[in-house]
């Protein structure tokens, strides 16, 4: 343990205290000694830093971060993701928009549910979507116990595109190893394919060959990735816009694709197809 005592933590703040007085004042010095066009100067340098460093993020935005193209033609069958973090939404107005099918966040972890889960669904249904639920996986969490959260949350209720567990790094812990992540990971869809249960997995690009492919190959893959071709394996779904605007709901949605025409869509929802994966 590093321990420090009280009186060395009150002469250290001391000490800093004059250094940062000391130099403020020879700060001020300057610039009372200096000319008008020096500090004019120093203004207009520090305006131009400002206007580039604001330029550059603007230009990350619509360029770098630009979602691809998505040929219309290739794939028809539109959707979104959601959670409580959408807000009320009208899904009628979302269906009129023209999309088909939403995936809906039910839990995460061990014990989390999201609270819009039941009201999101019913109203979904209501509105003529497809629907889906997915299950945020918790890196630090058993696999089997976030099984059980999720089905205890979804119920009795029949999904049209079956359970979806979302494997990403983000929002998780990272000092877990691979080899857990993967373990735990295991553990929740065989609990939930010996119950019968539809599974697929949602991932990006990353996560994708760092946790999946090895230990759920052929597993239906929904894929999150901002470029025209999202990966060189089979998938499902494409999750290719997190700032996209939907009719119905206020700020940005998740915007989907799946991999198919109407026909294949028909087949993947009857299950004569499940799972379906192309590309």
């Amino acid at each position: 343990m590093f321990c420090i005592s009280k009186g060395k933590i009150t002469r250290n703040a001391t000490i800093r205290k004059i250094v940062v007085i000391f130099a403020v004042e020879n700060m001020r010095n300057y610039l009372i000694n200096r000319p008008a066009k020096d500090i004019l100067a120093a203004i207009v340098f520090c305006v131009v830093v400002c206007v580039l460093v604001l330029s550059a993020i603007w230009a990350y935005r619509q360029f770098i971060s630009t979602p691809p193209y998505v040929d219309p033609e290739k794939y028809p069958i539109k959707g979104i993701d959601i959670s409580r973090h959408n807000g009320k939404i009208d899904f009628e107005k979302v269906k009129d928009d023209g999309i088909e099918f939403v995936f809906i966040k039910a839990s995460e972890g061990e014990t989390h549910i999201d609270s819009l889960f039941n009201h999101n669904f019913e109203n979904a249904r209501l509105a003529g979507l497809k629907v889906g639920a997915y299950h945020f996986f918790r890196f630090d969490k058993d696999g089997v116990q976030q099984a059980v959260n999720f089905l205890s949350m979804v119920g009795s209720r029949r999904t049209d595109l079956g359970l979806v567990v979302d494997v990403e790094k983000t929002g998780n812990p990272t000092d877990i190893s691979a080899e857990e992540v993967r373990k735990n990971l295991s553990a929740m869809v065989d609990y939930m394919n010996l119950l019968g249960h539809r599974v697929m997995i949602y991932t990006n690009y990353e996560g994708y060959y760092e946790y999946i492919s090895e230990i759920l190959p052929g597993y239906p893959l929904w894929i999150c990735r901002f470029r025209e071709n999202p990966i060189n394996a089979e998938w499902t779904f494409w999750q290719f816009d997190h700032h996209g605007k939907v009719n119905g709901i206020k700020g940005d949605v998740d915007l989907n694709v799946f991999c198919g025409k109407k026909e294949e869509w028909e087949r993947f929802l009857n299950g004569d197809i499940w799972p379906y994966t192309g590309n």
